[in-house]
């Protein structure tokens, strides 16, 4: 009986135990952290309990903690794009549990599917680059094209790299290769004398872009910042591709201490130019090279190096011209009979020298030393005989002749030294820099344009023989500039189970440039917040000051006395300002299983002590002085994901307004494009991943314009919207991507694109025509027509 009672109690007991526990220990906290092959930490990884309906994510040291209910098993999954997702099965866990997951990288895992974007918790937006070598292109400057389809970015010229911002201008954009800012030639007029652009497509591993709002590191330009990162080769690769437009060769090797990758492109537009109304002998050949040796020694030390070498020849005889303009009811005909010829040279030098040190994986310290050289002549003789007829009677409205003349030579040599700090926290990631500039442009310039129009030249005098524009320019600069910056991006939460996350991006710039003795100072902020009710969201805020610190074309200041004008170095310029405010809103989403993202972000700019310039084609000629203020606002929408599976395509919306008051006249920008639709659409044929096709369109509003030599006060016009399709289809006739056949070659890309697929007309600039009522016509220059391109790419 003793026995008994003792088995009851002991039964008892045991069941008051497991109530006990049940009420008290039904859930459990899990902490740990998430890293990456080599044990660095992965911040913003997701770890979930799909079951429980719970998710945190990965702090910046990669650390987390998550409470969760109890069970008989626990599956938590931990994933991160651009590596493997993992998961870990608890069984019965209770109280406090720690792990630490390694997650593998995409590289060592071959082929994976990639279902989400990392997010965008700063101004500036990482795009994504994988198909960039399969898409069709007129200038052959992939990086830019990317660039030109992005929402709040413009462009009306196919034969440009060039790109408008949110109204600025080509000379507000910021470029940065490996955190050294590059230049580009000074002396382009048009698209197609343009060369290739400094950035090498093969060589480059990561592309981040901000249309505004960007941090204190980028540089003194108002619109926009463009930071290429070059790639440091994991094992021999190599890429040869050829087309109609062009050629380029990629060779990477590593080893264990030394990677180095060498890239050549060689372009030429006779072709593309073929399809221009001036008739003629074209003759544009530009070579480039350019080469990354990346040497680590051990663990602390990294040394880079990159260097560049670009060749830009552009000749050219013109023959004839006829272009037919105006309405239906009222077509004009202009007739154009050439003698002389233009040539043009760009020889650039750029290299970049960095030495790293790294105080464990926390903090490095950089100095980065940089040179840019560049040697620029454009000469021409081309004389015109021209006749303006009316279609519809056969009137002859004008004869007349133009002679354009030009001999303009000029030499840049700009030295930095910059100095890098970073240092990474739990939760702050602090990084400063300082850098000092030497600036070196000589130029020596010499135009001018006559015009004769029924015997009488322009404008006409009775006493004298005067020209419609002359220009003489000789000027030196020789300056110092220094710069410097220190900013932290804080990544903090609020919550316990369901958090708030948000990232503080903060800090300041300053600059001092000896020429104008000028001093500024520019504080950035931004604040993103992802909500615990909804983390597929991201709310991000923006603002700061941007001064866009003049280089050499803002100080040329011209004066016009007894029919001359002569240019002349303002040093009493000051920087131009722009107060930027930013609210943007992500949102992540999927259909049909396949992931989307939408953004919208409204924009205001005021803009102060601006320098008003003229845009004939691609150059940007400024008064050389701070005549206006101004004011830049827009609504850029864009929905990116994959609409075919395996694909990124993306649509693009933009509003906007810009303008300035100058004069006490307020008159619209020069950039003053007040709405834009971009198409990016990528698709595979039915059936088959051998065969892609790649579709581009562009619709945009035109921008204003009126008659040469004028002040923007007469800027009255605006050119027809800017319209073109392109359509690229690309076969993969050799797959060894998994490397199982013998072959060294991967993969081999035959492609046809079919550049301007409409044959649209589309308005470069224009040229005037006075008869012999004095009245003067636009006469449009169009740009390219419909063209078709063949393209091969073999990758080993």
């Amino acid at each position: 009986m003793k026995t008994y009672f003792n088995i009851r109690y002991i039964a008892l007991l045991i069941m008051l135990t497991t109530a006990y526990t049940g009420v008290f220990a039904d859930g459990f906290t899990l902490t740990g952290r998430v890293v990456d092959e080599e044990n660095n930490p992965i911040e913003l990884a997701t770890v979930s309990c799909l079951e429980q309906g719970k998710m945190v994510m990965t702090d910046l040291k990669g650390e987390f903690s998550i409470s969760l209910d109890s069970g008989d098993s626990v599956v938590v999954k931990f994933s991160m794009v651009g590596y493997n997702a993992r998961k870990r099965v608890f069984r019965r866990p209770k109280g406090k549990m720690h792990v630490e997951v390694q997650l593998p990288s995409m590289q060592a895992l071959g082929e994976v599917v990639v279902t989400e974007k990392r997010r965008q918790t700063t101004g500036t937006e990482r795009l994504d680059i994988k198909d960039m070598k399969s898409v069709p292109t007129a200038s052959g400057n992939a990086v830019e094209e990317l660039i030109q389809q992005q929402a709040g970015v413009s462009t009306h010229s196919e034969l440009s790299s060039q790109y408008n911002v949110r109204g600025g201008s080509f000379d507000e954009n910021s470029v940065y290769i490996n955190n050294v800012e590059v230049y580009r030639p000074l002396l382009i007029r048009s698209g197609q004398q343009e060369g290739l652009s400094i950035i090498n497509p093969d060589m480059v591993e990561a592309v981040a872009f901000s249309s505004g709002g960007f941090e204190a590191k980028y540089g003194d330009k108002m619109s926009s910042a463009l930071d290429i990162t070059y790639k440091r080769p994991k094992r021999t690769e190599a890429t040869v591709s050829a087309s109609l437009l062009g050629a380029s060769a990629y060779a990477g090797v590593a080893s264990k201490k030394l990677a180095m990758s060498h890239g050549i492109r060689y372009k030429t537009n006779r072709y593309l130019l073929g399809s221009l109304e001036t008739k003629g002998e074209y003759k544009p050949n530009f070579l480039d090279y350019q080469t990354y040796l990346s040497y680590k020694p051990n663990s602390r030390w990294t040394m880079d190096f990159i260097g560049n070498i670009s060749e830009n020849h552009y000749n050219f005889k013109p023959t004839d011209r006829e272009t037919s303009f105006g309405t239906m009811e009222n077509v004009k005909s202009f007739r154009v009979y050439f003698d002389g010829q233009e040539k043009d040279i760009f020889r650039t030098y750029f290299g970049t020298l960095g030495i790293s040190r790294h105080f464990g994986d926390r903090t490095t310290v950089s100095l980065l030393a940089s040179a840019f050289y560049t040697k620029e002549q454009e000469t021409y003789d081309t004389q015109g005989q021209y006749w303006l007829d009316d279609t519809q009677t056969n009137v002859n409205l004008g004869v007349g002749t133009y002679m354009e003349h030009a001999r303009n030579y000029l030499t840049a040599d700009v030295k930095s030294l910059k100095l890098m700090v970073k240092h990474k926290t739990k939760h702050h990631d602090i990084e400063a820099g300082m850098t000092y500039k030497r600036e070196k442009i000589k130029e020596n310039s010499r135009e001018y344009e006559m015009r004769d129009s029924a015997g009488y030249s322009m404008p006409h005098s009775a006493d004298r023989l005067d020209l419609i524009y002359s220009l003489n320019s000789r000027n030196r600069l020789d300056a110092n500039r220094i710069e410097g910056y220190v900013q932290d991006t804080y990544r903090f939460a609020s919550g316990e189970e369901n958090q708030t996350l948000y990232t503080l991006n903060y800090g300041v710039r300053f600059s001092n440039w000896s020429f104008n003795k000028e001093t500024v100072v520019s504080p950035r902020a931004s604040l993103a917040i992802i909500p615990a009710f909804d983390q597929n969201m991201t709310f991000r805020l923006a603002t700061g000051l941007y001064y866009q610190t003049p280089f050499f074309k803002e100080l040329r200041d011209t004066t016009t006395v007894g029919g001359v004008t002569v240019a002349t170095l303002n040093n009493k310029i000051k920087s131009q300002r722009s107060i930027h405010f930013v609210a943007a809103f992500d949102y992540r989403f999927k259909m049909k299983e396949r992931p989307y993202k939408f953004t919208a972000e409204a924009y205001y700019k005021i803009l102060n002590n601006l320098v008003p310039y003229n845009v004939n084609n691609v150059k940007i000629t400024y008064y050389g002085q701070n005549m206006c203020n101004g004011y830049a606002a827009g609504l850029d929408l864009k929905l990116y994901g994959e609409f075919v599976p395996g694909t990124d395509s993306w649509v693009t919306f933009s509003l906007m307004s810009t303008r300035q008051k100058m004069n006490g006249q307020w008159i619209p920008m020069p950039t003053d494009q007040r709405y834009a639709v971009n198409l990016h659409f990528t698709d595979y044929f039915p059936g088959t991943e051998r065969w892609k096709m790649t579709l581009k369109l562009a619709f945009a509003d035109g921008l204003p314009f009126g008659p040469p030599h004028r002040g923007l006060e007469y800027q009255n016009f605006r050119a027809p919207a800017y319209k073109r399709a392109d359509i690229g289809m690309s076969y993969r006739a050799y797959d060894n991507e998994d490397g199982k056949k013998r072959p060294l070659l991967k993969n081999l890309w035959v492609g046809i694109d079919c550049l301007n697929l409409f044959g649209i007309s589309n308005v470069n600039s224009y040229y005037w025509v006075t008869d012999v009522t004095n009245q003067q016509y636009a006469v449009p220059n169009y740009l390219t027509g419909r063209q078709i391109n063949g393209r091969v790419l073999l990758e080993f």
